[in-house]
């Protein structure tokens, strides 16, 4: 039997978020300090821990099958692998950032500018598609001092929190584009191994649906329901039991998560009691 090799960052919050999203999958994995390479225990699968940056090439040159990275990592070295499944962790942007002390005003400040980044593909074509001219200092470390020791005007770099360019005396200038971890796989990924990938992406589809809902208990009045089920539509349709109390009933549902306390707001006002809500480990639909 073919057994699925996948690379994943070997340290930092983009490897534990993938192991954690491998874990919630029900796959167990032998894995030791220092090792580059562990199998499981439940599934064929191989996991390789690599450093972020040479995860395309290895994707390229078939030595993995997949892969989960950052899409500002498969943005710049691995353009020509496919986005099999965007996962909704490690969310970032790539930015031009600038010294706090300048005016700036748009994308033109750059012109003839000096960019400090490890990103230089991905300025590159940014700026092509602005009309822009800059000139690129490639630096692999933190690019954030270069503007501080006079080496650029401005830098490219991912954002977080924003912490990082404030220490550094730095400001947000443009967003280029908004980063997240993705599942990718090799342009040589043989018929037998895709087989395996629909296996795992199936189930980290139902993971990824549960994280996105929540699960809603409530009680209501019998002339209120016909309206609670218009908030609340779930995936098919509510289910609707009577309770004890004649006239009441209880509804079951699932709701989206980004829309939680829109739609509890909803409810009270509609007459709902008793609301409970849970998370959903998994949702197969």
């Amino acid at each position: 039997m073919s057994t699925l090799k996948i690379a994943i960052q070997k340290s930092g919050r983009l490897n534990e978020d993938s192991l954690q999203l491998l874990k919630e999958c029900g796959i167990s994995i032998d894995h030791r300090n220092a090792q580059l390479k562990a199998t499981a225990r439940n599934f064929p699968l191989e996991v390789f821990y690599l450093r972020n940056g040479d995860i395309p090439q290895y994707l390229e040159d078939g030595v993995v099958d997949i892969a989960i990275l950052g899409e500002n990592t498969l943005i710049e070295k691995g353009e020509n692998l496919p986005i099999v499944e965007r996962l909704g962790f490690s969310k970032c942007k790539v930015s031009l950032a600038v010294p706090k002390g300048v005016d700036y005003k748009d994308i033109s400040y750059f012109e003839g500018k000096r960019i400090a980044t490890s990103y230089t593909n991905t300025l590159e074509k940014y700026l092509k598609e602005k009309k822009i001219n800059a000139t690129f200092h490639k630096i692999a470390g933190s690019v954030e001092i270069a503007p501080n020791i006079g080496l650029a005007d401005g830098i490219c770099d991912i954002v977080s929190s924003g912490g990082t360019l404030f220490a550094n005396g730095l400001k947000e200038a443009e967003v280029m584009f908004w980063s997240e971890a993705v599942l990718t796989k090799s342009p040589v990924l043989s018929a037998e191994k895709q087989v395996l990938l629909d296996k795992l992406q199936f189930r980290i589809q139902a993971i990824l649906k549960g994280r996105a809902f929540r699960y809603v208990l409530l009680n209501a009045p019998n002339n209120k329901v016909e309206d609670i089920i218009k908030v609340i539509p779930g995936m098919k349709s509510p289910t609707v039991l009577p309770l004890a109390e004649e006239g009441w009933s209880s509804v079951h549902t699932v709701i989206p998560k980004d829309k939680f306390w829109e739609i509890l707001d909803e409810l009270k006002a509609l007459g709902a009691e008793g609301i409970l809500t849970t998370e959903i480990e998994k949702m197969v639909l």
